[in-house]
């Protein structure tokens, strides 16, 4: 992927991780050099962020994660923001398909989607592995945008949670420009009406912004139609119960049709590793605030038997005439089954602590505290707590800032004389202007600040700063 891509082409991508990407790209587009280490340096941790390659596990199941945002290439991109390459997962799915130690597929995915470019070539390569191998999605966080496009292409789709997030069928494009190539110094001469209609030397016209609408409109169409067809939907039912951008979380998910139940990683590889002829066939999406009109009104295609196990709702446990709350339902669960019982909460803490986990891993120094707190709340997510500390990371800067403005020292009347003490270089090496003071505490601050760039080469002096007042 070029850099020009990440700012200007269509993603299938939740719309405030486009933001993030975006901002960090377009300083590097800027002329502004992304500096790994520092990034690494501020993170105070490595940007590993290398794809993983398909496990085979017992029973000849293959897991394959699909992590982070999807690009068509790997490159910097991928080092800095994470994620996976459409062209390398490529690879991989056409390696499972061709390997005879891989009966099965399990396509792991937690991601926000990605960019365009390269998903359409990989969602086929899924639907030709599927028609081969039983192949099944799980959503082990986040399933959105280009990432339910590709998990659409599989057998079934689950969600390993009712708290996981799936849907977010949509497009967005994106135009921006430079003021500063409006002054003269640039001249476009161009030939052909469509070549320049979005030009980054001056704002989005009317023609320009119908010319990039019909770009996305165009991707979206697609989009749905390819859901329609690896969900067997029409695309009107797409459209109405799926494809209007919403995230939609756990049940919700179930109900419009986008997964067809619960399960988690280990649970789906057992379930294929002992019987994976209950995923060969594709399954229908089963859309519970449709489910009356289609019965009345379905054709006898619709209503043949299919090939796998039918896939209850989650709340098919809980029979109508029920008066139990749930504490009650789940204290008579346990000990008719305390088995199954005791399963669940296993896989409930094996999850929790997984969460936990990567919700510690974003901690940045100073934010103790709230990763904490965002840790122990049972319900934040790794990226809602990468979000939450780089906010609270700005907030604490800002007030800094504040602050450091409110304490300035008032200036010095200027001087009607100018004397030789006036001019004369203060010990930071700093010069103060006419009728103008330094202020010790500054001054101390700026030697520290750079005595600190001194012994640790590659550090800015923002950087620097900021190590020194800790």
């Amino acid at each position: 992927m070029k850099l020009i891509d990440v700012l200007t082409s269509p993603w299938a991508l939740m719309p405030e991780k486009l933001h993030e990407i975006q901002a960090v790209y377009g300083a590097h587009f800027r002329g502004e050099k992304i500096d790994i280490e520092a990034i690494e340096a501020r993170l105070g941790q490595p940007l590993n962020n290398e794809q993983q390659d398909y496990e085979v596990r017992a029973g000849g199941v293959a897991v394959l994660p699909v992590s982070g945002v999807i690009s068509n290439k790997a490159n910097m991109f991928t080092r800095v923001s994470g994620g996976a390459s459409a062209q390398i997962l490529q690879q991989q799915v056409e390696s499972m398909r061709a390997d005879p130690g891989v009966r099965s597929v399990v396509l792991d995915f937690d991601t926000p989607g990605g960019n365009v470019l390269g998903i359409p070539a990989l969602c086929e390569s899924i639907k030709a592995l599927a028609a081969e191998k039983p192949t099944v999605s799980v959503c082990t966080g986040t399933m959105a945008s280009a990432g339910y496009w590709l998990a659409s292409a599989s057998n079934a789709v689950y969600i390993s949670g009712t708290t996981d997030y799936v849907g977010s069928i949509g497009v967005v494009a994106t135009h921006s420009y430079d003021p500063r190539k409006t002054d003269g110094a640039t001249t476009e001469i161009t030939a052909g009406k469509y070549k320049r209609m979005a030009s980054d030397t001056g704002p989005l016209s009317k023609e320009g912004k119908a010319y990039i609408q019909s770009q996305v409109d165009h991707l979206y169409s697609v989009f749905v139609e390819t859901v329609a067809q690896n969900r067997k939907v029409s695309a009107d039912q797409v459209l109405e119960h799926m494809a209007d951008g919403r995230i939609f979380i756990g049940q919700q998910a179930i109900d419009a049709g986008l997964v067809d139940g619960v399960s988690t990683i280990d649970a789906m590889v057992a379930k294929l590793a002992d019987n994976p002829a209950q995923f060969a066939g594709r399954r229908k999406a089963r859309i519970a605030a449709a489910a009356d009109h289609q019965m009345a009104g379905a054709a006898a295609d619709d209503v043949q038997p299919q090939a796998d196990e039918p896939v209850l709702p989650v709340e098919s446990a809980i029979f109508e005439g029920v008066t139990m709350d749930p504490k009650e339902l789940a204290a008579k669960f346990a000990a008719e089954h305390p088995a199954a019982a005791a399963l669940v909460r296993a896989e409930g803490a094996e999850g929790e602590r997984t969460r936990i986990q990567a919700v510690r891993e974003q901690l940045m120094p100073g934010h103790e505290a709230l990763i904490e707190q965002l840790a122990a709340d049972g319900k934040t997510t790794a990226g809602e707590a990468a979000m939450a500390v780089n906010a609270a990371e700005r907030a604490r800067v800002a007030s800094i800032a504040a602050a450091r403005a409110e304490d300035a020292p008032a200036p010095v009347p200027t001087s009607t004389e100018r004397t030789e003490e006036d001019t004369e270089p203060q010990a930071t090496g700093m010069r103060a202007p006419a009728g103008f003071a330094i202020d010790p505490a500054s001054a101390k601050l700026d030697t520290d600040a750079r005595a600190y760039m001194a012994a640790h080469a590659g550090t800015d002096y923002m950087a620097a700063i900021k190590a020194v007042q800790k």
